[in-house]
């Protein structure tokens, strides 16, 4: 969301849609997804070669250089620059955070702590929306360089923390390393007990799995990915995942401003207000996702999200093709911004838990890390449609925007229900 200050000091056009719209803030945007689609062909093999932590360490390296970067800049040109660095650090730290999470949690809460992954995501945002309801009533830089700097502190504390936490038992005893990964899995899912039952089944198929997988390729080689019908099966719904994640309408979420602005909200410091709900109903939308992700599935998650994510946007774009674009009525724009917000939560429910564990689960170890990167390699591919075609979509066709997203939900929810499949109470 954005400030006055920032579109006049960048001299960036749309200032009067209540926020960037255009080729120029497409541009912006866009450079952090291209930052991450070339991090990630080495986010896998990085993690593969140093462990998960230090995928998360180079990863909060490149973070606090683009953080830095932005937050300081003097022109357009710092904006790219930095959003191309926050991207590449966005590939390494998705990539190694969620495989962490994944391999490090015991079986039975594997679903909700992979989900809370996501869903810490959406914490930020909150803060970062509270922050700017305050500076967005600044008439400096200060507006926007005190969020921009924001990003430092949680890449600061990755960069440190990274070398105290322990490394995956999984990693550790796919390099040979199989004492110090039996003592993570005795200490965090034993209680201290060596002989615990859950210990000794999980290093007796960690073993088995290595042995099978681990030895087959080079940590450079992507071409697993597609050996096998299993393999092309495996990395088709990782395909369909990031596709149906990023073009499910997120894309609106990052312009709200400018949609509340067609709603008829009119002042920004209102529109910043609701923005900040909006990021609270996705919390509660992803944490809602995480804690029920274990009892009723994935694929049903995944599906029924789907399916409750087009009914809100159907109601939501007709709401604003009626009254927002037309004569003022405030019922018809109120439902219209409720919608929106429902939007959020099955959204946040639906694609912020699933796709950390998804994509672990659907990949055997051997892949994995190389599957995760490709996860994360599509779905910035196909954000780049929101991040860069979004803001120039806005300012041609309005509202009616929403409707290209609606047509591909519809679509999307046949192929979810065709070709997905089930994968939690599964073994990693």
């Amino acid at each position: 969301m954005m400030s006055r200050p920032y579109l006049s000091y960048f001299g960036l056009e749309g200032q009067g849609a209540g926020g960037g719209v255009g080729p120029t803030t497409g541009l912006i945007f866009g450079m952090y997804t291209l930052g991450t689609c070339l991090a990630v062909l080495l986010a896998g093999p990085i993690s593969d070669r140093f462990g998960r932590r230090g995928g998360m360490f180079v990863g909060s390296v490149f973070c606090l250089a683009g953080g830095i970067t932005v937050t300081v800049a003097k022109d357009v040109r710092y904006l790219k620059g930095g959003r191309f660095l926050l991207g590449m650090s966005a590939a390494l730290l998705e990539v190694a955070g969620s495989m962490y999470v994944c391999e490090m949690s015991p079986p039975q809460w594997r679903g909700p702590l992979t989900g809370m992954f996501g869903a810490i995501a959406i914490v930020a945002t909150i803060i970062s929306g509270a922050v700017t309801i305050v500076t967005g009533r600044m008439n400096t830089s200060a507006s926007w360089r005190i969020p921009f700097s924001l990003q430092i502190i949680p890449a600061a504390g990755v960069f440190f923390f990274s070398y105290f936490i322990p490394e995956s038992p999984r990693w550790l005893m796919s390099v040979g390393r199989k004492e110090e990964g039996r003592a993570v899995l005795t200490k965090y899912h034993g209680n201290g007990d060596d002989n615990a039952p859950l210990v000794a089944l999980e290093c007796k198929e960690f073993d088995e799995s290595i042995k099978l997988d681990a030895s087959k390729k080079p940590w450079w080689d992507y071409a697993g990915l597609f050996r096998t019908r299993s393999d092309r099966y495996r990395t088709f719904l990782v395909f369909l995942l990031a596709c149906c994640g990023q073009w499910a309408g997120s894309g609106l979420s990052y312009f709200l401003v400018v949609l509340l602005a067609n709603d008829h909200i009119d002042t920004q410091n209102l529109r910043l207000i609701l923005s900040l709900v909006s990021g609270i109903v996705a919390a509660l939308g992803a944490l809602t996702g995480a804690l029920i992700s274990d009892k009723v599935g994935r694929r049903a998650i995944w599906f029924w999200g789907n399916v409750s994510c087009t009914i809100a946007l159907i109601i939501s774009g007709a709401c604003t093709a009626k009254f927002g674009a037309g004569g003022y009525n405030p019922a018809g724009s109120n439902t219209a911004i409720a919608f929106l917000f429902l939007f959020n939560f099955f959204y946040c429910a639906t694609y912020v838990p699933l796709p950390p564990v998804y994509t672990s689960e659907c990949m055997n170890f051997e892949n994995r890390a190389n599957g995760v990167a490709l996860y994360t390699f599509l779905a910035s591919a196909a954000s780049l449609v929101n991040t860069y075609a979004t803001p120039i979509a806005l300012g041609a066709i309005g509202w009616r925007l929403y409707f290209v997203f609606i047509g591909w939900d519809v679509f999307a929810c046949v192929l979810i229900w065709i070709f997905s499949v089930e994968t939690s109470g599964r073994t990693l």
